[in-house]
């Protein structure tokens, strides 16, 4: 599992793709001539079920429980669920109910995955014919366009908010700000109410208000988000009921998705396309889905905290604690970790949004250094497409973001599309990627949130 790409990171020489490794073990497994079935299943609420199937040797050497490890952590956060159904070899099972508990090694995603569903997160070892049969919710997408509304996406470094009428945008804006540092609820709601009442005025009215937020959200409610980091646990319900509160006093429809899959639904919406995920690289990484029937399936998409790197050095995120997580990749962060091999050097104090400036300000220059991060960013998202492809069955990716935008998006796709052409044709043959114009990349989240709510009829 150890096998390094054909096409290197410039900047990263060691990055192990997660795709080659887990085809590496299948190969290997199958060519041993003793695997066994290995089923997983992920419960979420209302008694919602997601299935994944695979193949293991039945040991626990240490390929195989790497394999299985590493599989469990991309299920439960581009799945989600609070509970975990391990049907396979015992002592397989018994290694991920040690792994994923509150005092094991995965103990930050089991108290995130309790917190997001309202249940205590749990691993139960049975066998493959026990686990639970799928049973997937269904939610249409968006896209309703008519009447005036207001769309807000928030960011960790900035939030948008865009005033749109019958599906036409006639006002869009971008607001800095730092709420993962703000401990006082109030900073985040007069930060958004501002942007909404400043949006209301370029409409004659406001119909209904559609908002994209990073994080989990459930029954337009954060139930877990790095926004709200710094909020105490004591005024944590107070922060994450701020859009209950927005519907209370503008009295109009509101709803409010993840931030991901509201990234899929504004490619949906654009290109007329299903079977859509859609990716945002910016202050982190957001995903969303939208099948190939143009449905919601209510999976969590986290895909931030996804694996990428099986690099056992690999950066580690800072508030997972493990390593070689999508956001490391697939965000300014990503920009920022690079920075040193790109031998470009800023002042410790500048922040992550600046950082990226001066880059792309590089990059505008024809600076090399600039243009080897977005090389590198390039291949990691090479290998990481066919690795999604792997659970998400997508025929069509949209990219957006802040670290897409100028000259450094379009390399990323250059680089992007030469590694699957190399390496994955088949990947390539079935898949399109697609990016909106410039100013889409900055602002389509928060025009396609604007679609969300359904209109009131009148009486």
């Amino acid at each position: 599992m150890n096998e390094k790409p054909a096409i290197p990171a410039p900047l990263d020489p060691d990055f192990q793709p997660a795709v080659l490794a887990n085809r590496n073990y299948l190969a290997a497994a199958r060519a041993s001539g003793r695997v066994v079935l290995l089923v997983l299943g992920l419960e979420r609420e209302g008694g919602q079920v997601s299935r994944f199937e695979t193949v293991v040797t039945p040991g626990t050497d240490p390929a195989t429980l790497r394999y299985v490890e590493r599989l469990v952590k991309f299920l439960l956060w581009a799945r989600g669920g609070w509970k975990l159904h391990v049907g396979g070899p015992a002592p397989i099972g018994e290694f991920i109910r040690r792994t994923y508990a509150a005092r094991g090694a995965r103990k930050f995603d089991c108290g995130i995955m309790a917190l997001a569903y309202g249940r205590k997160f749990e691993v139960v070892v049975t066998t493959p014919a026990k686990v639970p049969t799928a049973r997937e919710t269904q939610v249409p997408a968006g896209g309703h366009l008519r009447g005036c509304r207001i769309g807000f996406d928030l960011g960790a470094s900035d939030y948008k908010v865009s005033a749109v009428v019958d599906g036409e945008a006639v006002f869009t804006e971008e607001t800095p700000w730092d709420p993962a540092r703000q401990s006082d609820p109030a900073y985040h709601y007069h930060h958004l109410s501002a942007g909404l009442h400043r949006a209301a005025a370029h409409l004659p009215r406001v119909d209904a208000i559609g908002g994209s937020s990073a994080g989990i959200i459930v029954d337009n409610e954060i139930r877990a988000a790095s926004l709200l980091r710094a909020i105490p646990k004591k005024l944590f319900p107070q922060a994450a009921s701020i859009f209950k509160r927005i519907q209370r006093e503008w009295d109009v429809p509101v709803v409010v998705m993840n931030d991901g899959d509201v990234t899929a639904l504004a490619g949906a919406l654009s290109l007329r396309q299903k079977g859509m995920l859609g990716l945002a690289m910016g202050s982190s990484e957001a995903a969303g889905f939208v099948d190939r029937q143009g449905r919601i399936l209510g999976w969590l998409n986290e895909l931030a905290f996804a694996p990428v790197d099986y690099n056992r050095a690999a950066p580690a995120d800072e508030w997972s604690g493990d390593r070689g997580v999508g956001a490391l990749y697939f965000s300014q962060q990503a920009v920022n970790r690079l920075l040193p091999a790109a031998g470009i050097v800023r002042p410790a104090a500048m922040e992550l949004p600046e950082r990226l400036k001066e880059v792309q300000t590089l990059m505008a220059r024809g600076d090399e250094r600039a243009a080897k991060i977005y090389e590198t960013i390039g291949v990691y998202f090479g290998y990481t497409i066919p690795h999604y492809a792997d659970f998400y069955d997508c025929r069509h990716l949209l990219i957006l973001g802040r670290v897409t935008t100028g000259q450094g998006g379009d390399i990323i796709l250059a680089r992007a599309r030469a590694v699957l052409q190399a390496e994955f044709p088949e990947v390539a043959a079935q898949t399109s990627l697609h990016v909106p114009d410039e100013k889409s990349r900055r602002v389509g989240q928060a025009i396609a949130a604007a679609s969300l709510p359904a209109l009131q009829r009148k009486r």
